[in-house]
């Protein structure tokens, strides 16, 4: 196929999102109102704890098994080299433009974790769908598609919520917390005041209030002069320990519901017994999956609507950063996809993938999505960088209509 129809496969799915993402904008207008501030917030969750979940869980018990599972080995290799190379990038780009301290986990985050989720599960079935794709035949194209970029998703929410969210904790500011008496609410310890008053009297024992507030590390201190005189600092027993390195850990964002419904898909996908008992039309709780399913197809529309909603955002506070927003735009789009070319062509050069041009394609375009979705929900979680974030994502988004269906077009030439 010659390049401009390659171009035209591969505009389709990538206007079918910027479509979606505008009436996402719209619907969050302040004249319009539907998408407001708690709006987005119910939805947010809704996605989190169940649409993503039962997506995740449908698209794998139905396109994964063991044979596939092995087969494709070096997808998870493939997604972790993308969060090395594009956190290393990122760290050099944040070095060139002396980015705050407090944004550079920002900064590493967004170049690391692409969207793996929403993107890939609309471009790659959407490719298959379109009249002349270039990639065999239809319903073996959009099956083997569907398994491909649900097990990206699946990985890619793994990583984000393993290694993105630390790095955006670790360079996340500590903030610690001040009490002067019973009537003086808590206030920031690095206030200039506060600490002179703390500074220039004894204090009472420290007492920890709390150590976790939602997603935020806090440190509650009490602050008390006593006749003068000074007191030892209470040293935390073993418990209070463990609750600190639990805290810091943060292991129940490593079992999230994603990871849950990724789990049982897997589960449900490659042991025959439990794959008959509830996949396809003859399995017995047949309706049980059709449920999920159904709820599954909810998530991406309403991921996308999302993301067009919080874009509005990126329209102000331009400012100074225009070169961190062309920077990460030259690390997504330029720097990115031609280092995740020279990856994909030399494991298919030394044989450590198969041939199949539509699994080749997949692993390219890792390399060529924008931020994921989940970064902007790790911002609010952590009270950091959303003013931001949501500039990134919109110069970021608004740039992939052009860019990514560029790629999209040259990974196809090439593998084909």
């Amino acid at each position: 196929m010659n390049f401009l129809k390659l171009f035209l496969v591969a505009l389709a799915p990538v206007l079918n999102t910027l479509f979606i993402a505008i009436i996402g904008a719209v619907l969050a207008l302040d004249n319009i109102g539907i998408l407001t501030k708690n709006a987005k917030k119910h939805l947010n969750i809704i996605v989190y704890f169940v649409f993503t979940p039962a997506l995740l869980y449908s698209s794998l018990a139905k396109t994964i098994t063991l044979k596939s599972l092995i087969m494709l080995w070096f997808m998870p290799l493939n997604i972790l080299l993308r969060y090395i190379i594009g956190t290393t990038l990122a760290w050099i780009l944040t070095k060139i433009t002396r980015v705050p301290r407090h944004l550079h986990g920002l900064v590493m985050g967004c170049c690391a974790a692409g969207n793996l989720g929403s993107l890939p599960l609309i471009i790659v079935p959407a490719i298959c769908k379109g009249r002349s794709h270039p990639f065999g035949d239809v319903d073996s194209c959009y099956h083997k598609g569907l398994a491909f970029t649900s097990l990206t998703m699946a990985v890619g929410h793994i990583y984000a919520w393993s290694i993105v969210y630390n790095i955006l904790r670790i360079y996340t500011p500590k903030t610690m917390v001040v009490k002067f008496d019973e009537s003086t609410k808590f206030e920031e310890i690095n206030n200039p005041k506060n600490l002179s008053i703390c500074s220039i009297r004894a204090l009472t024992p420290i007492k920890e209030e709390s150590l976790s507030n939602g997603h935020i590390d806090q440190l509650q201190v009490e602050c008390k002069v006593i006749d003068g005189q000074e007191k030892v600092v209470e040293k935390p027993n073993i418990m209070k320990h463990l609750k600190i390195l639990g805290d810091k850990i943060k292991l129940k964002e490593l079992f999230a519901p994603a990871l849950w419904g990724s789990m049982f898909g897997v589960i449900i996908g490659i042991v025959p017994q439990f794959r008959k008992l509830l996949v396809g039309q003859s399995a017995p709780l047949h309706v049980v999956q059709t449920s999920i399913v159904m709820l599954g197809e909810a998530c991406i529309p309403s991921m996308i609507l999302l993301v067009g909603a919080n874009l509005l955002k990126g329209l102000k506070g331009l400012g100074n950063k225009v070169p961190l927003v062309v920077g990460i735009i030259v690390v997504m789009y330029i720097a990115l996809p031609a280092i995740g070319i020279c990856i994909v062509k030399g494991a298919a050069h030394f044989r450590l993938i198969n041939s199949d041009p539509l699994y080749q394609f997949v692993l390219l375009l890792h390399y060529v999505v924008p931020p994921a979705v989940s970064i902007s929900t790790m911002t609010q979680l952590l009270g950091v960088g959303q003013s931001e974030c949501s500039l990134i994502m919109f110069a970021t988004y608004s740039s992939a209509p052009l860019l990514l269906t560029l790629w999209c077009t040259v990974f196809m030439w090439l593998v084909l």
